[in-house]
């Protein structure tokens, strides 16, 4: 293992801000990992992976471990589905297109999602009405303290609205280092219903849409909607989408009777988040380098120079704002490093 000294972060993390590792290692296979976890002289060890979900508002003193393990294996297949083993690395975007390459469906709306696949079941990754628990048989991951294998089932990674067990009990105890997934082979289960899918593919003129042109559809809507990080500091979906109970929505509705929303149980219906940032007027505000996206409003972004702790203050006053305005709590979807 080759552990360098005071490496900038700023192209390890998707919003681009400034920030060094006092201490980083490059982990490339399951052992190079024991091995690092076993290093006595790094007291605190940070696991890193593709930076889509963090904001680093600080340097990091500790052992930066860099999970790039790659690979992906097909475990057992038959005519209607495969079960694939795809480790920590792997690019989440570049393993879609290699499932539609080859006929697999079940992930063609969680297209064009940053970040690794490693990271995918702590955030259950999700967009245009799919998550990734839908299509989760279980994840493999490494004890940080024994660093002994542990298989976790979809039951027990406790999945919720962008929640696991890893953000929450689990968090700080394992290292994820591979996700086996179930898709399908044929008879695919085709989702067009959420957003502006259908829209979109009316304009294509496609009329029996197939699993990539559902992929080609998220992806274009996506790209009109989102900034790409490599021209545009940011991690996506910067705030969880509130999820409010009846009485607390049906208060909205008088308020605002076109209030987007859904429906996710009798007693429960999920906001837009970017919608409520868009009536507070921040769409677009910016203070210094650090921004509210001018196209959606869900999405924080550094213009350049922005630090983290700038990014981080201006979204505490865009919570502020919208508990202000709409007496609505709003919430990071990201990992704030402060």
């Amino acid at each position: 293992m080759n552990i360098r000294q005071n490496i900038s972060l700023k192209s390890y993390n998707t919003f681009g801000v400034e920030a060094n590792a006092r201490f980083f290692v490059e982990i490339n296979s399951l052992d190079q990992l024991d091995m690092a976890l076993r290093l006595k002289g790094y007291p605190e060890k940070f696991i890193l992976s593709g930076g889509s979900n963090m904001l680093l508002t600080r340097d990091l003193e500790a052992l930066v471990l860099y999970i790039n393990i790659k690979g992906k294996t097909i475990v057992s297949e038959n005519g209607d589905t495969v079960v694939l083993k795809v480790m920590a690395g792997e690019n989440w975007h570049q393993l879609v297109l290699w499932t539609l390459e080859r006929g697999y469906g079940g992930l063609e709306n969680m297209s064009l999602i940053p970040g690794n696949t490693g990271t995918a079941p702590i955030q259950n990754i999700g967009a245009y009405g799919v998550e990734l628990k839908d299509v989760f048989e279980g994840c493999q991951a490494m004890d940080i303290h024994n660093r002994s294998l542990r298989y976790f089932n979809r039951e027990e990674c406790k999945f919720g609205y962008r929640d696991s067990y890893f953000k929450n009990e689990g968090k700080g105890k394992y290292i994820i280092v591979s996700v086996t997934l179930r898709l399908s082979k044929a008879n695919h289960n085709l989702n067009t219903s959420y957003g502006a899918i259908e829209a979109e593919l009316s304009q294509q003129g496609v009329d029996e849409p197939t699993i990539t042109d559902i992929s080609k559809a998220v992806i274009s809507i996506r790209q009109s909607k989102l900034p790409d990080p490599d021209k545009l500091g940011n991690s996506g979906s910067f705030f969880k989408n509130p999820i409010v109970d009846f009485k607390t929505f049906d208060r909205l509705v008088k308020k605002h009777p076109n209030i987007p929303h859904y429906q996710i149980s009798q007693n429960s219906y999920k906001i837009p988040a970017g919608w409520l940032i868009e009536q507070c007027g921040l769409k677009g505000k910016r203070i210094g380098d650090a921004g509210v996206h001018e196209k959606q409003a869900l999405v924080l972004v550094n213009h350049g120079g922005a630090s983290g702790k700038e990014v981080l203050d201006l979204a505490y006053k865009v919570m502020a704002h919208v508990k202000e305005t709409f007496d609505i709590a709003i919430r990071p979807e990201v990992n704030i490093i402060k």
